[in-house]
């Protein structure tokens, strides 16, 4: 059986959530990673218009690359609830990534579904396969969340 990974506390998490985006705030790619580098996965940034505010918000996420898209986990720290990321693209599905070299691109967000999902949360399982326990830990379905470029 898979080791389930460790979970910071809550206040851990929250805090480590804003220290990497006041790092990432300092420029483009600051604080992130390719996948392979410091784990398995990437960080990238994704900034999201708020659905009730209409402004600006990013957050750092972890992610795999998927031909020319990415995918991430829309896991809100394996709490309970959607994060505010994610109900901001179901909302508005229009949004921006940084990647780690810099790069910033307009993206069109959308939940994968069937034999998509089952392929991207294969990704993840195939890296961390004690995500499973974790997400069964949740009341809440831990959605993959596609980021393809616009063209």
């Amino acid at each position: 059986m898979p080791r389930t990974p460790f979970v910071p506390p809550r206040p851990i998490v929250t805090t480590a959530w804003k220290v990497h985006r006041a790092i990432a705030r300092r420029g483009p790619g600051r604080g992130l990673w390719e996948p392979g580098q410091r784990n398995a996965w990437g960080a990238l940034s994704l900034t999201t218009l708020g659905r009730r505010s209409g402004q600006e918000r990013t957050v750092i996420l972890g992610y795999l690359p998927d031909g020319d898209r990415w995918h991430t986990l829309a896991m809100n720290g394996w709490g309970e609830g959607h994060p505010g990321w994610w109900l901001n693209l179901r909302a508005r599905p229009q949004a921006t990534v940084t990647l780690p070299e810099g790069s910033t691109h307009a993206v069109l967000a959308h939940r994968a579904e069937g034999d998509e999902h089952q392929r991207l949360w294969g990704a993840w399982v195939a890296l961390e396969p004690g995500i499973v326990q974790l997400a069964a830990g949740r009341r809440t379905p831990t959605e993959v969340v596609v980021l393809a470029p616009v063209r």
